[in-house]
């Protein structure tokens, strides 16, 4: 049995083991964490998957009154912390922008994440934040894709963004990933609400890769099982290859297990080396 919740709407999904418990989508339950039970919203409701999954965090149980009441005062906390934050940073006239905030009440700490073109001497700033909070503030500067994963969006697919929702780590992704999917190599089409280049990329590469590897190259001269003609694309994702025939000029698509290159071809390249000069006579 496996359920997925979220700390606020539309975030990062998390899986928990529901244990003994069975709530349903839109409860707020008890997820355990390493500053002790925190409440989150429940976003699937506990079903059980085919693949074995181990080590998943075990459901606390259904958030009581109490546990409700404290994150409501904590969800206070942060949207105060921001919005002290933004008053600081403009009065201290530093170039910094407040992406997040997260409050762990048991130490009275507050965590501010910004994002900033540069690094930021930002000492006095940080005294004045606590002097206003009356807590301990500390400072993290994050990059680009962290900054996207904590406000979230919409992609261009018009799915909400996979750093926000799934991903748990970032994978390097290269332009080159993008040439072997023959996708135009503009920045505007590649690249994603970070504005570096897209992680879903890297999702279909080795589909790609595998697929290149093994159908003939463009510009190859083929059989068919509609006949001789010459590879003029590839279709990775229905495992195809566009062939436009000799005979008529016309284009068909046939499976990559279907198409071969000529007998003549293989042996003008292997025949004189197999023959080795034996011949046979019956």
């Amino acid at each position: 049995m496996i359920m997925a919740v979220s700390f606020t709407r539309y975030g990062r999904l998390y899986y928990l083991d529901p244990g003994g418990h069975s709530p349903k989508v839109g409860d707020k339950v008890l997820v355990p964490t390493e500053a002790g039970p925190e409440v989150a919203e429940c976003v699937w409701a506990p079903q059980w998957v085919s693949e074995d999954v181990e080590g998943l965090p075990v459901c606390a149980g259904i958030a009581g009154e109490e546990q409700l009441e404290r994150d409501e005062g904590n969800r206070r906390r942060r949207a105060e912390a921001r919005s002290v934050s933004k008053r600081l940073i403009r009065r201290h006239e530093l170039p910094m922008k407040v992406v997040g905030v997260d409050y762990l009440d048991s130490d009275n700490v507050y965590t501010v994440y910004f994002s900033a073109p540069h690094r930021v001497d930002f000492r006095a700033l940080v005294r004045d934040l606590a002097r206003n909070l009356r807590a301990r503030v500390e400072l993290r500067q994050i990059g680009p894709r962290d900054e996207a994963r904590l406000q979230g969006g919409i992609g261009p697919c018009g799915r909400d963004l996979c750093c926000a929702t799934f991903l748990k780590d970032f994978e390097p992704v290269s332009v080159r990933m993008a040439k072997d999917q023959d996708l135009p190599v503009n920045p505007l089409r590649i690249a994603g609400a970070c504005g570096r280049l897209m992680c879903c990329l890297k999702y279909e590469h080795p589909l790609y890769q595998e697929f290149r590897a093994s159908a003939p190259r463009v510009g190859l001269t083929v059989d068919t099982p509609e006949g001789e003609g010459t590879v003029v694309g590839h279709n990775v994702p229905s495992d195809s290859v566009v062939v436009r025939l000799a005979d008529g000029g016309r284009r068909c698509s046939c499976s990559r297990a279907s198409v071969c290159s000529p007998r003549r071809q293989h042996d003008e390249r292997y025949g004189e080396r197999d023959g080795g000069g034996d011949n046979v006579e019956e």
